[in-house]
């Protein structure tokens, strides 16, 4: 049964035991839409994924707290090393929390690409480590390593169910800015026959990558937002989305189109409801492929003469010549309009 169908239909009582009464009526006459219930394969698949987005979770918040508790030590790690849980930072953390407190000592612990800031490292661990932020720091060590165990464990149980849907995880693979993992989250997430979507935009409807419609008396109210809808789901095509906006490809060209006029958060979110409409042909279709049109393919469908009246009014607005004055006067640019203040 969807709530949201049953808000909108009227007569509801206001008592528990009617309102039970009511909602079992309006079942029997087929008043409401059917909710989408997975299979239980694509549940327990699904609950794997979930909870190990929220260990993930969990596991950059602990981080982030060290990186607070370090800057309350006045230890400026974190502004010479991208990632201070990584090889280098991880030996420093340690032997901060072990006791060491010589910052040449804590930055020979450096490594690779780390050993050209040596100088840099060694300011940054002159400050006022304690015995008390030495506790804190060891805890969440601790917490994080643990927290890592468990995402590994959770790693090769979703693997070990993944092998079966190898063949349906490829599909979406081919699209710009998907990879594997992030497949199988998504196939968690809708599930692998497409049957139960007859078109894409039931689809990404009930996904919440619709914008929402509200009009009346031919007026259009809010902003067209799309809703709340799977929280899981908009995570991994955010960011696919995002990956595939940096690309040179058809869905990147798209982002950058759409970002110049919206903004970059609404092309994340129209980039997202491309990629989840490709997923859907793939998966509905065997025999389907996915061609990448290529980042020109709206620039080759407009007029020619349009673009050229386009370029000619930026360049324009630049402060350039029109190209119909004489050819010497394109050599430089006609100067720029006075300030508006300066005339008064």
């Amino acid at each position: 049964m969807n709530a949201k169908d049953v808000r909108h239909l009227p007569g509801r009582p206001k008592t528990d035991k009617l309102d039970a009464v009511w909602l079992c009526k309006v079942a029997e006459r087929q008043m409401l839409r059917p909710s989408f219930v997975p299979p239980p394969q694509i549940r327990q698949r699904r609950d794997l994924t979930r909870y190990r987005a929220g260990l993930v979770a969990a596991r950059t918040a602990e981080k982030q707290r060290a990186g607070k508790l370090l800057e309350d030590a006045c230890v400026k790690l974190s502004a010479v090393v991208a990632d201070i849980f990584g090889v280098s930072g991880r030996d420093m953390l340690a032997a901060l929390a072990a006791g060491e407190r010589d910052p040449r000592a804590l930055a020979q612990l450096a490594r690779r690409s780390m050993r050209g800031k040596i100088a840099v490292l060694e300011e940054a661990f002159t400050g006022h480590f304690t015995s008390h932020h030495a506790f804190l720091l060891r805890t969440m060590m601790r917490r994080v390593d643990a927290i890592s165990a468990d995402i590994a464990k959770l790693g090769k149980r979703i693997a070990a169910q993944a092998a079966p849907l190898a063949g349906a995880a490829a599909r979406p693979d081919e699209i710009p800015g998907i990879n594997l993992a992030s497949a199988y989250v998504m196939l968690a997430e809708i599930g692998t026959g497409m049957t139960r979507f007859p078109t894409a935009g039931h689809l990404a409807s009930q996904s919440r990558l619709a914008p929402g419609i509200s009009e009346s008396a031919a007026k259009k109210k809010g902003n067209g937002s799309t809703g709340h809808g799977n929280a899981y789901l908009a995570s991994v095509l955010g960011n696919a989305a995002a990956a595939a906006g940096k690309t040179d490809t058809f869905l990147g060209q798209k982002y950058r189109r759409i970002a110049r006029r919206r903004g970059s958060k609404r092309a994340i979110v129209a980039l997202g409801r491309s990629i989840l409409v490709i997923a859907w042909h793939l998966l509905s279709d065997p025999e389907t492929r996915f061609y990448d049109l290529g980042p020109g393919y709206h620039a080759a469908r407009i007029d020619p003469e349009r673009r050229k009246h386009t370029h000619i009014r930026e360049l324009e607005a630049l402060g350039y010549p029109s190209p119909s004055t004489p050819p010497h006067e394109h050599l430089t640019p006609s100067p720029a309009p006075p300030d508006a203040t300066a005339r008064r």
